[in-house]
């Protein structure tokens, strides 16, 4: 592939479940340690003079309140058979296993930026007819479907009125996830003891992430990465990337959407050992119907916790407007170095203002957030899709020295 981007796709065959974070093949600047139990056992190949194509894709699900397992899939070309695994004479014989461990990176103007981090799941190889060789779709994905394959009960050391990222801690403890692997905050409020019930590892955290009104996801270095609610607030004071089509970063394919899909004005809220907690926004209600949600599990300590929740998370979605759903970028595109900068350094919360003139000589400018990131790679294009939305947490409640939201509404 020519770019004026350098990928760098990374393979490690290592045997053995392990957490290790990938490595990538002279990228020390990434931070990522060596692969494989014991770390000194690696067997990395550099993929990148085979590799046909790259697809991720990484993001939040928004009506669902909740960062979903990165993926990606790279295309191999296979001429000598080596990724068939029954073939004896290749050099990964009895190597090609599930769970292996990928990198995929960028380097442009001497910075390296990571695209992905994580796992594969699994190599489905095609030979395509009249073809002179075949290829392997290598099926990757990160730490988060590994987490949502373990299960969890009791949470070792996981007691009262620890602060919530001292609970995700606990939970990664609880799997062996690496210390160097976590970018955590520290949390806002505090939680009850672990209720010690069945549950994916996955959901353990999610139940900590919603009950701080924060975010957990996995970035593309492999991290797993916990924002507290005051750390979501403070994101918006950064100073937003512009996109419009005169004086900022050009953008194509821009996706309008004005619906109810993220609209709630109905919480009823429960933590564990306490009672339903509901708060409901008349106005919305008679605007646009009930749009209600329920959750349970969650793990404040008081009941008075969950409803200052549940009147926050009201005071965020109760009202709807016109939205810049996504936009994409063309890395091709000529003279595109902010472009293409943007593309590869902005993830997950990064602020962006995006501008498009309409018929009729109005203008739309919204100010949001990324919380999807996707990336389509081939020899000759290399489009990048970012997924938007307004912040999550947005505003202050007068009185409240929680949350901060001025009345019932959103600032």
């Amino acid at each position: 592939m020519t770019y004026p981007i350098q990928l760098t796709v990374s393979f490690d065959f290592t045997s053995g479940p392990s957490f290790d974070p990938p490595f990538l093949i002279g990228i020390s600047q990434l931070g990522l340690g060596v692969m494989g139990a014991g770390g000194t056992s690696s067997q990395v190949v550099d993929l990148t003079s085979q590799t046909l194509s790259i697809s991720i894709r990484r993001g939040r699900d928004l009506t669902q309140d909740k960062f979903n397992p990165g993926t990606a899939t790279v295309r191999v070309i296979d001429p000598n058979g080596d990724w068939n695994p029954q073939n004896s004479s290749s050099p990964y014989f009895g190597l090609l296993q599930p769970l292996r461990k990928m990198v995929i990176a960028g380097t442009y103007n001497a910075v390296t930026y990571p695209l992905f981090a994580g796992y594969t799941l699994g190599y489905n190889y095609t030979y395509p007819t009249n073809e002179e060789f075949g290829y392997v779709d290598i099926q990757c994905t990160d730490a988060f479907t590994l987490f949502n394959k373990s299960a969890v009960t009791t949470v070792t050391g996981a007691t009262a009125g620890q602060t919530t990222g001292t609970r995700i801690t606990k939970i990664l403890d609880q799997i062996g996830f690496p210390g160097g692997q976590r970018v955590l905050d520290t949390g806002d409020i505090t939680v009850q003891a672990d209720p010690g019930t069945l549950r994916t590892v996955l959901q353990a955290l999610q139940d900590v992430e919603f009950t701080e009104y924060g975010a957990v996801y996995m970035d593309a270095r492999g991290d797993v990465v916990f924002r507290e609610r005051t750390d979501l607030v403070d994101s918006l004071a950064v100073t937003p990337t512009v996109f419009n089509q005169t004086t900022g970063i050009p953008y194509r394919d821009l996706k309008f959407a004005f619906d109810d899909k993220l609209i709630f004005n109905v919480a009823n809220f429960t933590r564990v050992g306490g009672t339903t907690q509901t708060h409901t926004d008349q106005a919305s209600i008679d605007t646009y119907f009930p749009h209600a949600i329920s959750k349970q599990d969650l793990l404040h300590e008081t009941d008075a916790a969950t409803l200052d929740l549940a009147k926050a998370y009201v005071a965020n979605r109760s009202v709807t407007d016109i939205r810049i759903d996504a936009m994409t970028l063309d890395l091709t595109t000529p003279n595109y170095q902010a472009g293409i900068e943007a593309a590869l350094g902005l993830d997950f919360l990064s602020p962006v203002e995006i501008s498009n003139d309409q018929p009729g000589g109005s203008t739309i400018t919204k100010t949001l957030q990324i919380f999807g990131v996707q990336h389509q790679i081939t020899p000759r294009s290399w489009l990048t899709t970012f997924t938007t939305s307004e912040p999550i947490l947005a505003g202050f409640i007068i009185g409240n020295s929680t949350y901060g939201i001025i009345g019932q509404s959103r600032l």
